[in-house]
């Protein structure tokens, strides 16, 4: 079982020393998916542009290591163990492996923007990196039970930020919507738990919204 766990690992660090250099068509992709996040943040200078933008792009094929390393792992591990506690426990360890690959690419990435770039505009590339899934679910939050005590409101921003962070690091759009849906579920049991009932709020949000539109 150590043997396997140590593979992973090896082979995570030493995937991680290649050169972040994918084709052309792969670089295309990133450079484009880059360039629309930048273009929010209202920069002039071509050549931070050009350095945020490089910045984002090594951060996109550097996740992209991470997780096809792990695709590929897991895929072997299947592959060559019989189903069961054994192979399960094995895939668990596969999954510490790509997250301590991941954990200092986030922590060095946050940072370089952080020397680039204001808050605002560092929080701007994490929501252009994760949808805006924050702003819009703390909206809806908020406009589904205009009652929130300031105290709910700050826990609520402080799970959605953290799901933010988590996202970021997502292989896909399907994984970056699961942190959020992971953490609206923990907001869900929270606000229940505070004593609201959750059905309701949301017809009452449901009619709001019809007779704002003249329906």
């Amino acid at each position: 079982m150590m043997h396997h766990f140590r593979y992973a690992v090896l082979v995570l660090l030493c995937t991680l020393t290649w050169p972040l250099f994918g084709q052309d068509d792969y670089h295309t992709v990133l450079t484009n998916r880059a360039s629309k996040i930048v273009a929010t943040l209202g920069l002039q200078d071509t050549a931070l542009i050009n350095t945020v933008t490089t910045t984002l792009v090594d951060q996109y094929k550097a996740l992209g290591v991470v997780h096809d390393t792990h695709e590929a792992a897991v895929k072997q591990l299947n592959a060559s163990t019989p189903a069961g506690l054994s192979r399960d426990s094995l895939n668990r360890q596969l999954e510490q492996a790509r997250d301590a690959a991941l954990y200092p690419l986030h922590a060095a990435f946050v940072a370089r923007l952080q020397a680039l770039l204001t808050p605002e505009q560092v929080d701007a590339v994490k929501n252009g990196m994760t949808y805006n899934v924050l702003n819009v679910t703390y909206k809806a939050q908020l406009d589904m039970i205009p009652t929130l005590t300031g105290e709910e409101k700050q826990q609520i921003l402080i799970w959605l930020l953290e799901a933010r962070e988590l996202a970021m690091d997502a292989s896909s759009s399907k994984s970056k919507h699961a942190w959020f849906g992971k953490y609206k579920g923990r907001i869900n049991n929270y606000l229940s738990a505070r004593g609201y009932d959750l059905t309701k709020e949301r017809e009452a949000w449901n009619e709001r919204q019809k007779a704002a539109n003249g329906n």
